[in-house]
């Protein structure tokens, strides 16, 4: 059988003083503004995912953007071949 593991875990409260006594109050401050921001900027997003993504997880497929070197693309391949 095994042993009973205890695991020690400090308080909040004595982490964060400890972290002032060591670095000081805009040392700390600093730090904790930056990884709420850091973890606020890491939220999910579907900017960048494609339409076939989007649709298998349901989400509406986003409107393709056409740029304008693909029209002038299409124009000359239609002129090219007859109908």
């Amino acid at each position: 059988m095994r042993e009973p593991q205890s695991i020690v875990v400090d308080p909040l409260a004595s982490t964060v003083d400890e972290l002032y006594r060591k670095f000081g109050v805009w040392k700390t401050a600093r730090a904790l503004m930056s990884a709420a921001w850091r973890r606020r900027q890491a939220k999910n997003q579907i900017s960048h995912l494609s339409n076939r993504m989007r649709r298998d997880v349901g989400l509406p497929e986003e409107e393709e953007e056409v740029p304008i070197w693909d029209i002038c693309a299409f124009i000359q391949s239609r002129a090219a071949r007859p109908d």
